[in-house]
């Protein structure tokens, strides 16, 4: 006999498959979660026809990876007789991605911070354990509203994997790195980064997910109509995308493009435990940025993050005049990380842009600043004082600063993780005038060694490319040192741990694309609200449960 009509259907698979949370299961969901991590930048090198055939290139975000990871835990949510079940396989599911995504912060913990390994371990397991309760509360959710239909299901599914990104991305000041979107900045949904952004790719990705989950089972609410529909719709999505990938098709490239400028990326690899000592690697940064800013040749000159690694007042006699007068007659500009301010005002994290006819040099100051490293959360001051991390506390720049504007174009500047938030650079397009044709990023990723880190980095750098069809420039202590056209496509870069000069050129770029337009004028909120809307319309939709 049939169930009656407002009788719940979940979960789907019946008496054995209903047993306690098995070790079976609970292996392969975190399995399942350490390949999601590896999809966001394959971790191995493998031999070349290997690589070839399976597309597995290290440090290459792999797409089909990373949907395969998520059809694997919507496969056990499917499985899951309860809420509970469902939200500690979501928690496990999450803690794997994203310890093995960012695990790399023990490095800046324990070999730099001095942090003891122990305790760097249990604070990695920590902090991304409690990121992971975003996706354990999505899982839950998700089985506790048990939604009817196929279609029902994996857009539910999709709502509340946004919402769980959305969350982790922008909470507390938020750490999105290694959203699952970022697998996709080679994939097939690449085509949707100009229109969507990466939250719009995550949310696709795990409606593909559960759809891909559900197709290989049977499920007594979906017809072969229905099945078939799902299958149209997400080989549509995979298909549609490249049609778009030409963006925007209504213009040659020439017509947007704000023209060439030659630029030299310096990559000094200044050792990080040399980096502030003052008997080693502060004499050692000195010198070199100094003679390569010196013998540059390009029009536009960048040095890292604090490549100049003390404050102004605190350096040698007439080395920022030297600097000064090298780059005042207007014929070149430069680009400068280093720290100002002084102890009564505060110290930021800035760039400095030197060029001819300045009467003051144009400055940018960090504005998302790193917990921990550049602000110490409240009731955290025992933490901070177990590392070795020098000014761990600076002031924030103002949200949106202009542009280092130079030979017709506007450079728009981002340190460090900066460039994890595209919705924060989008403001910078909301005067068309000002938008940036460029953008630039400085970085010192020496603090997590030679590890995922550095290429997680360049594919969060990728795939702003593709959400804005602007070129970035990335210049690095320790890399990846690179120059990334508007579509996404490295055309030179510098190997890692190496001092060396990177000279290249770069076109800057004229377009608004559609996520850039709306994101600038909205934020997030379309998707916050739309993955809540769906939220309450599942929950009124609950199936009740009959009183006998």
């Amino acid at each position: 006999m049939s169930p009656p009509e407002n009788q719940p259907r979940w979960p789907l698979d019946t008496g054995t498959r209903q047993r306690e949370f098995s070790v079976w299961q609970a292996l392969l969901t975190l399995l399942a979660g350490a390949a999601q991590a590896a999809s966001m930048a394959w971790p191995l090198a493998l031999a070349s026809p290997l690589a070839t055939m399976t597309g597995l290139q290290q440090g290459q975000p792999v797409w089909w990876l990373q949907l395969l990871a998520l059809a694997c835990l919507a496969w056990m949510l499917l499985q899951s007789a309860g809420w509970r079940r469902a939200a500690c396989c979501g928690w496990l599911f999450g803690t794997a991605w994203l310890a093995g995504t960012v695990g790399w912060t023990f490095i800046a913990m324990h070999t730099y911070g001095g942090l003891p390994a122990l305790l760097a371990g249990l604070a990695v397991l920590t902090f991304t354990g409690l990121m992971a309760l975003f996706y354990a509360a999505a899982a839950g959710f998700l089985v506790r509203l048990a939604p009817r239909g196929q279609a029902w299901r994996a857009l539910l599914f999709a709502a509340l994997w946004l919402l769980a990104e959305l969350a982790r991305g922008t909470w507390l000041t938020g750490f999105g790195w290694g959203a699952s979107g970022y697998a996709h900045g080679d994939g097939p949904l690449a085509g949707f980064a100009p229109w969507l952004g990466v939250y719009g790719l995550s949310a696709i990705a795990a409606w593909l997910a559960m759809t891909l989950a559900q197709l290989g089972r049977t499920d007594p609410d979906a017809s072969r109509r229905g099945r078939a529909v799902s299958a149209l719709v997400a080989m549509a999505l995979l298909v549609v995308p490249t049609l778009l990938q030409r963006y925007p098709s209504s213009a040659p490239d020439t017509a947007l493009s704000s023209g060439s400028l030659s630029v030299t990326l310096l990559q000094g690899n200044i050792p990080q435990d040399e980096k502030f000592e003052t008997g080693s690697g502060v004499p050692l940064a000195l010198r070199w940025y100094a003679e390569q800013l010196q013998a540059s040749r390009t029009s536009l000159v960048i040095a890292p993050e604090t490549a100049v690694p003390l404050l102004p007042q605190q350096l040698p006699s007439g080395y920022w005049d030297a600097l000064q007068q090298r780059f005042g007659s207007g014929m070149q500009a430069a680009l400068i990380g280093l720290p100002l301010g002084n102890y009564k005002q505060g110290y930021t994290n800035s760039v400095l842009g030197l060029q001819g006819g300045q009467t003051r040099a144009w400055r940018y100051d960090k504005q998302h600043l790193v917990p921990f490293g550049e602000f110490i959360p409240p009731l955290f001051k025992w933490f901070t004082a177990l590392m070795n991390i020098p000014l761990g506390d600076f002031n924030r720049g103002a949200l949106r600063q202009p542009p280092f504007v130079w030979q017709g174009q506007r450079l728009s500047t981002n340190i460090c993780y900066e460039d994890l938030f595209g919705e924060e650079l989008a403001v910078s397009f909301l005067d068309p005038t000002q938008a940036p044709t460029i953008f630039v990023n400085i970085s010192n990723l020496a603090w997590f060694g030679n590890s995922l880190a550095i290429d997680q980095h360049l594919q969060i750098a990728r795939m702003r490319a593709l959400e804005f069809d602007r070129p970035f420039l990335l210049a690095t202590n320790t890399g990846a040192t690179a120059i990334v056209d508007h579509r996404a496509h490295v055309s030179s870069a510098l190997a890692r741990d190496t001092r060396a000069v990177l000279v290249g050129t770069v076109e800057g770029r004229t377009t608004t694309t559609p996520y850039a337009w709306w994101v600038a004028r909205l934020g997030l909120s379309p998707y916050w609200l739309l993955a809540l809307a769906l939220l309450g319309l599942a929950w009124r939709m609950k199936p009740r449960k009959i009183a006998i």
